[in-house]
């Protein structure tokens, strides 16, 4: 079956990659779908898998590198990392991962390879050494990856979080034939992540073929069954009072993990240790409270089809709108002594939960809308469900891109990754290209819309769609050209400046600095691009003027591509004028 398992996956691999406007190399495909597989349980989006890739020389027999608070991927920008008051805020003993992949074409396992990362984690992981003292060794991609988790465990230490450091090595050879010098190795540095700090563990695990196959195989289930005591049903809906021991296992997958797709659709995120959370736990750890459900508003779930048999709902296209916080909470609180001891008597509380059965798409962005509005959340949380998401999605999709405002929705439907357009991108785009802002675009990955004023700029309805499928599309040529170079680009070089190219791509076509989307109108309407010819030229400049801004200035890459300075500075020295006086 092995030898099937690896044709199998070798197709699917060759689809991939054929799939994109410019394919990549077999072995650049293969960390991709290596580093995707080894976190499924996360639900990435194309763009965070391809952020958290290493590639090219010097990465320590590391391919790809993820940091995770809580199960969410953390970022540069996040609020844990740039905000004091937000470290407070996570709960005691949330789990910091470090989750780092390697992935071979060979067809076994060797132990120079554990070898190799476990002298780079020693290195990179010491809390007193100088990133500096690393930088002959290690590209600056890995180094910055294994400084984001350093700086998340310093800044979370005085919430007593518990830290996981896991390797998958991924090959495709037989993960149930590993020759036992091999697995001892590998017990080696499982014993240096469990010492690295005095709460670490540390997991290494083996995937080939078979276990690539059953993960790639497996879509995100959005049909689940959910037990309840109680229920009322008006029409198709129903209004459900629920074991919390049912609920738990309705959110939990087979690892125990929490179904994080089953959110997608939700306007807000998990704020961790904030008072209401606290409450649900406090409520939680007394025996003597009152019933949970009297306490509490509530989980809403909206799906397409629901139905009643021996009081089990089976629900069809799950989603749930609103409840995030007390679903997270409980989740957090009760999973591991559900698994301990089902039968405690806390389990037998319930939860309220209403279902909502509806296919139509608008009728399901009202109940959202209509079901965060009992509490106070910022206009911008709701963006998803604005007219203007849904006209842009609908756009999109009529001209054969897109728009992801679901997260991985249109991924799970198996659409070409390289059409797939996220809020987060479209929105650095425009920043990028419309407004002249990449240093901003640059600076702020995951944060970029989150004030008001920001979306608002972004995401005006005086932009005309056909501006935003051009912005999406020169964007995405823009990547597709980087990546592809004869001379390949680090990640931390793309990470920089592709959005400075994009802008410097714009700003040729219209022949001079600008800041307002309308701009584009023409070059949208006409389905102009800069071509490969003209990029490659813009490109050499951009990297002139990067490299003597930073020898002129004594800035590092990182500040420089976040500078407004450097910006205006790039504009005005290549002649098309500058942005700010």
């Amino acid at each position: 079956m092995s030898a099937n398992d690896r044709v199998l996956i070798n197709q699917m691999i060759e689809e991939k990659r054929n799939s994109r406007s410019v394919a990549l190399s077999f072995d650049a495909a293969f960390e991709r779908f290596a580093c995707e597989h080894a976190l499924h349980g996360f639900g990435l989006s194309e763009e965070e898998v391809e952020a958290g890739v290493i590639g090219g020389s010097d990465d320590g027999g590391i391919d790809g590198a993820y940091v995770f608070l809580g199960g969410r991927l953390l970022h540069e920008d996040s609020d844990v990392l740039q905000q004091p008051s937000a470290a407070a805020q996570v709960d005691t003993g949330t789990q910091l991962t470090l989750w780092l992949v390697q992935a071979k074409t060979s067809s076994t396992f060797s132990e120079t390879a554990l070898d190799k990362v476990e002298a780079t984690c020693k290195n990179l992981l010491d809390l007193q050494a100088d990133d500096a003292d690393f930088a002959v060794l290690y590209s600056a991609d890995l180094i910055a990856r294994f400084r984001l988790f350093k700086d998340a465990l310093s800044r979370l230490i005085t919430r007593h979080p518990t830290v996981l450091i896991k390797f998958s090595y991924v090959t495709r050879g037989e993960a149930g034939e590993v020759h036992p010098k091999v697995q001892a190795k590998a017990k080696i540095l499982e014993d240096r992540f469990d010492k690295a700090f005095a709460i670490s563990q540390g997991e290494v695990e083996f995937l080939g073929p078979a276990e690539l196959w059953n993960r790639a195989s497996t879509r995100p289930s959005y049909t689940l069954e959910l037990p309840y005591k109680e229920s009322i049903t008006h029409g198709t809906s129903h209004i459900a009072l629920v074991a919390l021991r049912d609920y738990i296992d309705f959110l939990s997958d087979d690892n125990g993990l929490i179904k994080s797709h089953i959110f997608d659709w939700n306007v807000r995120d998990y704020q961790g240790d904030v008072e209401v959370n606290r409450e649900i736990t406090q409520s939680l750890r007394d025996p003597a409270a009152p019933e949970f459900w009297w306490l509490n508003n509530g989980i809403t779930i909206v799906c397409s089809q629901a139905t009643s048999v021996g009081k089990r709902l089976s629900l069809s296209d799950v989603q749930i709108v609103n409840g995030l916080q007390t679903s997270y909470t409980l989740h957090q609180t009760l999973s591991a002594r559900h698994a301990a001891d089902p039968a405690e008597p806390v389990f037998n509380r319930l939860v309220q939960v209403r279902i909502l059965v509806t296919a139509d798409q608008a009728a399901r962005d009202a109940v959202i809308r209509a079901t965060n509005r009992q509490t106070t959340v910022p206009v911008a949380s709701l963006r998803a469900t604005d007219d203007i998401q849904r006209q842009i999605e609908t756009y999109f999709h009529e001209h054969g891109w897109f728009y992801d405002r679901r997260k991985n929705f249109y991924r799970n439907q198996g659409k070409p990754a390289d059409r797939i357009i996220s809020i987060p991108l479209l929105a650095q785009s425009v920043m990028a290209m419309a407004l002249g802002r990449p240093d901003y675009a640059r600076a702020r990955p995951s944060s970029l819309l989150k004030s008001d004023s920001d979306y608002q700029r972004v995401f005006s309805e005086k932009t005309g769609l056909p501006v935003y499928l051009w912005l999406a599309r020169s964007q995405r040529q823009v990547d597709d050209f980087l990546q592809s170079r004869p001379q390949p680009i680090s990640r931390s070089e793309y990470t920089n400046l592709h959005f400075h190219l994009a802008m410097l791509g714009a700003v040729d076509l219209v022949g001079r600095v600008f800041t307002r989307p309308d701009a584009l109108s023409n070059a949208a309407r006409e389905e102009v691009f800069p071509t490969p010819v003209r990029l490659e030229s813009l490109w050499t400049a951009l990297r002139e003027q990067f490299d003597g801004f930073q020898d002129e200035h004594g800035w590092g890459a990182d500040k420089t591509a976040k500078s407004a300075e450097f910006v205006n500075a790039l504009t005005r020295n290549l002649g098309y004028g500058s942005f700010r006086a």
